[in-house]
């Protein structure tokens, strides 16, 4: 209990100290260099901003296939919501220090992060799943048989 305290109180000290240095103008990071700045995006920003994996391209293209653009006005409600959680994350990273799962784990006792724990492992499971359906599926557009696609990947996991 007092060690939670006093993690409590450190954290408190360093989110004050972040907030202090915005109202003084202060930043350890000054003065702004774009190209520092784009150094310090890394190839995750553009990976988490297209999530766009087999499954996820099979998906759109059976939607597109099917609707047309009839469902392109859905992407006005979309974006601002997928930009508010990218940003809520960010925003927790930057001041805990830690990425998303060391604040769950830290905020949450051992039970509710084994449950949430089980179900990303359950999901990620089915999103794989999805991709090499997916995968399967398109080859399956060339060779025109499963068979020839369980092979080649049959093949490649044992080289």
């Amino acid at each position: 209990m007092g060690d939670n305290k006093k993690d409590e109180t450190e954290e408190e000290k360093h989110i004050m100290s972040i907030d202090k240095k915005v109202e003084d103008g202060k930043n350890k990071y000054a003065p702004f260099s774009k190209a520092v700045f784009l150094k310090s995006l890394g190839p995750g920003i553009i990976t988490g901003a297209a999530d766009e994996d087999p499954s996820t391209i099979g998906t759109y293209s059976q939607a597109g296939a099917q609707f047309g653009f009839g469902m392109l006005w859905l992407a006005l409600f979309q974006y601002p919501m997928i930009a508010v959680v990218q940003e809520m994350c960010a925003r927790i990273g930057l001041v805990t220090g830690s990425g998303l799962a060391a604040v769950i784990k830290k905020k949450y006792s051992k039970k509710i992060v084994l449950a949430i724990s089980s179900l990303i492992l359950i999901a990620n499971t089915i999103n794989i799943g999805a991709d090499i359906g997916a995968m399967a599926a398109s080859v399956k557009l060339f060779f025109h048989s499963y068979l020839l696609v369980l092979l080649a990947f049959h093949l490649q996991r044992l080289s």
